[in-house]
């Protein structure tokens, strides 16, 4: 069995910016990795690449075995995905929602009502499954989104900024929810919290200006800085300190959404 996530050479380009440039990586199963990078460094772009959204310019990519542009079927069927973006329906109860994505993941309707209840319950969220989730926090809503994604079992589990705008309760509610899961799926997410990149995820990847500048685990990256380095001071060091100049209005526009809409 191969990689969780492999890619070779993976380029994305649009017009005269190149996005993501000849990116090199190796998942393995079952680790929690961390996509970092300021904004316009090329995360987004990567990780639309890997589920699917994008097709590569160049390069390949295989997402639990299957390639995304040949098996891009079989690579959506592998996969979960939690945008930043809230995905889950306000007008829906907490149940109803996994109803709608048991569906939508052709859960065999014998297994729908028993998966529902297990997410419900590994969740915490069994006590406000009939609720509108309008009414629910913002900590309570990723979490059934988390929920969400991992209800079909997928190889790999990918998270676009899992707790942006949560207080720091339901952030670690959060973590705890993906540390339970280490083991089961592999996890790809993306965040700008070093604080919780280096508390969830056992390698990292950094990307600057669309290519990746630093890989390893943490504590290795930053043991190269010195013995008292954090995670933080090594993002400083190997993306200059100068914030990414290809981010956009729709970067901050999107990041402020998500924080008011989950906060």
């Amino acid at each position: 069995m191969g990689p969780a996530i492999e890619t070779t050479a993976l380029t994305r380009r649009f017009g005269d910016l190149v996005a993501v440039d000849h990116l090199d990586l190796v998942v393995e199963h079952g680790v929690v990795f961390g996509l970092l990078g300021s904004n316009g460094a090329g995360k987004t772009t990567a990780i639309k690449m890997l589920i699917t959204l994008l097709p590569p310019t160049s390069g390949a990519a295989r997402v639990a075995g299957h390639d995304v542009v040949t098996e891009a079927r079989a690579v959506r069927r592998s996969i979960g995905y939690v945008p930043q973006l809230v995905s889950a329906d306000a007008m829906l109860t907490g149940r109803e929602n996994l109803r709608l994505f048991a569906r939508l993941y052709g859960l065999p309707r014998r297994d729908r009502e028993r998966r529902i209840r297990q997410a419900l319950a590994e969740a915490g969220l069994e006590r406000a499954a009939d609720r509108l989730v309008g009414t629910w926090s913002g900590g309570m809503i990723r979490s059934l989104e988390i929920a969400q994604g991992l209800l079909h079992r997928p190889a790999v589990l990918v998270l676009d900024e899992p707790t942006v705008g949560l207080d720091p309760n339901a952030r670690h509610a959060v973590w705890d929810r993906l540390r339970a899961s280490v083991g089961q799926t592999t996890i790809l997410l993306t965040t700008h919290d070093m604080d919780e990149a280096a508390a969830l995820c056992g390698v990292v990847a950094i990307l600057h200006a669309g290519r990746m500048v630093a890989f390893g685990a943490p504590a290795e990256l930053c043991a190269r800085l010195g013995p008292s380095a954090t995670l933080e001071d090594v993002f400083v060091h190997f993306t200059g300190g100068t914030p990414d100049v290809r981010g956009d209005y729709r970067d901050v526009a999107r990041t402020r959404s998500s924080a008011h809409r989950v906060g």
